[in-house]
């Protein structure tokens, strides 16, 4: 009979570590919770010995499942209508192996298909569910894992599951609100500086030479225009201004390959006006999200602030979470240290202090993630709002100057020569 190695908490909430003989690892829960100890994570130590063979046989033959080459991971799409069917099948009393292969079949071919089948092998071989996706981080993260992991410990794999899949709903949900805010701008600027570059390449240099054939001085604004015209024409100008983003985004993506940089960047991110608060709201909806899922779904704090803060997205407020994280484990509450980081608006502490002290903690974690979510929307439709003001501003100054530049000369021009009769 397998052996199952266990963590549990008991009645005083004390952690107790044990081994316990059983055939599958739900009569191994249904053992430890008999003990009065409510099981947080459990794993077979030794695999059955048919299982073992089998496995033998696989490391000699080789593996079974071929990976498809892909570029990224599964699309967030795929998985969520997964996560939501594997927890309708669970639901439906289905052991967890011919769900799996259920869903293999009806996949398209691709990787999500290839890494279901890979899963159902593993599990079929006597692996956990947790342990067998843990092995296909491009579909499963460590969030996806642990959760997944705690419903597997506490017996309640289906609402596990679907808390997961409206988890990434949300989550998703909320990533293309900010995305989509981005879209309008960089589609203006990006049509205005190519219709700049044409004018300043092709159409400027037609009018210096009409303006050599004046032979007047030029005033400062068009001499400006002229130099400039010829840095993007003669000297390559437009190919700075068309690597311009690259370079940056390089050199962000450089900066954040150190621990230093990534805090320096995300925190200047936060420090830009409309679009910062966006991005800090989305940082504390993500993670209150996150932290109040992991806790609903029977992980301890300690573990869920740990996966928490590595999935937040923002490396001010993992450091936070950190700091949170430390405090816990000294004995503190959640809310004063996160008062003390600063990093949070005060409505989210006093919310989090309330949840502590009626035993909510996660069910007011999912509020303020809910309350911040919308605060998202009426930011990104103000910060459209202003938008659009700004860049009609912005293109009426550029071709202003240009036409102001290029009329310049002939109102000279005519100014001399309607003087010329005058003077005589």
């Amino acid at each position: 009979m397998p052996v199952y190695t266990y963590e549990a908490m008991n009645s005083s909430g004390q952690e107790v570590k044990d081994e316990i003989d059983a055939s599958t690892s739900d009569e191994a829960i249904a053992k430890i919770r008999n003990k009065g100890f409510f099981p947080t994570k459990i794993k077979e130590k030794a695999l059955k010995k048919s299982a073992k063979k089998k496995k033998d046989d696989q490391a000699v033959s080789g593996p079974t499942r071929k990976m498809p080459i892909s570029i990224g991971g599964v699309p967030r799409k795929q998985l969520v209508a997964f996560t939501r069917q594997l927890s309708t099948l669970q639901d439906a009393g289905l052991p967890i192996l011919r769900s799996l292969q259920i869903l293999e079949q009806q996949q398209k071919p691709g990787l999500l298909k290839a890494i279901i089948g890979g899963v159902a092998d593993e599990v079929e071989g006597g692996g956990t569910l947790s342990d067998a996706m843990s092995k296909y981080p491009k579909a499963f993260d460590k969030l996806y894992v642990n959760m997944i992991n705690a419903g597997e410990a506490g017996g309640v794999l289906d609402l596990i599951l679907s808390r997961l899949a409206d988890f990434m709903e949300k989550a998703a949900k909320l990533k293309k609100k900010v995305i989509g805010a981005m879209i309008y701008p960089i589609v203006v600027i990006s049509i205005a500086v190519g219709i700049v570059s044409m004018i300043m390449i092709f159409v400027i240099p037609k009018f210096e030479e009409i303006f050599k054939d004046f032979g007047t001085k030029l005033p400062t604004v068009t001499v400006v225009l002229l130099n400039i015209s010829r840095w993007f024409a003669n000297q390559y100008g437009w190919a700075y201004v068309l690597a311009f983003p690259f370079v940056f985004m390089s050199l962000i993506k450089l900066a954040k390959m150190s621990e230093g940089g990534k805090y320096a960047v995300d925190a200047i991110k936060l420090k830009i006006p409309i679009l910062g608060g966006i991005l800090g709201k989305t940082a504390i909806a993500r993670f209150t999200r996150t932290l109040g899922t992991l806790i609903s779904a029977g992980v301890p704090i300690l573990d869920a602030l740990n996966i928490t803060k590595e999935t937040c997205g923002n490396e001010v407020y993992s450091r936070a979470l950190a700091k949170v994280h430390d405090a816990i484990r000294e004995g503190e509450s959640m809310a004063d240290p996160l008062r003390a980081t600063k990093v949070c608006d005060a409505i989210v502490v006093n919310m989090v202090d309330v949840g502590e002290e009626t035993g909510d903690l996660d069910k007011m974690l999912m509020k303020v993630a809910d309350n911040y979510d919308n605060d998202v929307d009426v930011l990104v439709g103000s910060l459209i709002s202003i938008l659009e003001p700004v860049m009609v501003v912005i293109l009426g100054l550029i071709v202003g100057f240009i036409v102001i530049a290029l009329f310049a000369p002939m109102i000279t021009l005519i100014q001399s020569v309607s003087g010329g009769p005058g003077k005589k």
